[in-house]
């Protein structure tokens, strides 16, 4: 399992060719690989982080402001001699950070803001508040609210990763006709208008689903992978996210 930011073995890792695993071989030295896997895992995950901000009740303008503060500390510190037992999971390892930046060293950051000299992320901010403000309308506790929103921003990685893939092959269409059946249960959407507007009779567009959910899964398993220490505990990751949604 690859991925395109952080794809360079570190020597004696076999697990080198995943995100978190980048991070946490480079150990207390940062690397030009581990700085870049961070950063992509951060610009990933950064939505979950600025909600959590938020339903602890900071405004929408403090919020953006703590959340750029947070990450612009978080790349330049080495944080990875700390919380040692959550760094198996790069969500719960930054959760615990955010938590220790939000209780004892936001007040001696000084609001470092948006506009300002020190490192940050470019995020998205235009469209923060409103998903945040759909996000919010089952209120759940701010920790349990955070475990469903990385659940959120993990599937829609995966999805732009599945639609790259589809439209660098040539089936850009028939993936933006098929991906609501990614996201349905079975027998939820008849196949006969799918495959009327795809060409294609119905026990093909059977079929294609049928590798399209496939290889959705197959990536939703590396995305998930990308983000542990330790591969084999992918399954008990997807079930403690999933279960975000119960």
């Amino acid at each position: 399992m690859t991925s395109s930011s952080a794809n360079s073995n570190l020597p004696g890792d076999i697990f080198a060719t995943t995100h978190w695993t980048v991070v946490l071989a480079a150990g207390r030295r940062s690397t030009p690989q581990s700085d870049r896997a961070l950063e992509e895992l951060c610009r990933t995950y950064w939505f979950p982080l600025y909600a959590y901000v938020r339903r602890r009740g900071h405004t929408k303008e403090d919020a953006e402001d703590l959340t750029q503060a947070f990450f612009a500390r978080f790349l330049q510190r080495n944080y990875l001699s700390t919380l040692d037992a959550e760094k198996g999971r790069f969500r719960a390892f930054l959760l615990g950070c955010l938590k220790h930046f939000l209780a004892n060293e936001w007040d001696k950051s000084q609001a470092q803001k948006r506009g300002g000299q020190a490192l940050h992320l470019s995020l998205d901010w235009k469209t923060a508040d409103t998903q945040f403000q759909i996000a919010s309308v089952a209120e759940p506790s701010p920790d349990r609210a955070f475990d469903r929103e990385w659940a959120v921003a993990l599937l829609e990685q995966v999805i732009q990763r599945l639609q790259a893939e589809c439209e660098t092959e040539g089936r850009a269409k028939q993936f933006a006709e098929l991906r609501v059946f990614l996201t349905v249960g079975k027998g939820a959407i008849p196949y006969a208008t799918a495959a009327k507007s795809l060409g294609l009779d119905e026990a093909a567009a059977r079929a294609a689903v049928h590798r399209l959910r496939k290889r959705y899964r197959q990536l939703l398993r590396e995305e998930i992978v990308r983000t542990l220490a330790d591969p084999a505990q992918v399954d008990e990751e997807m079930r403690a996210l999933f279960g975000a949604f119960a």
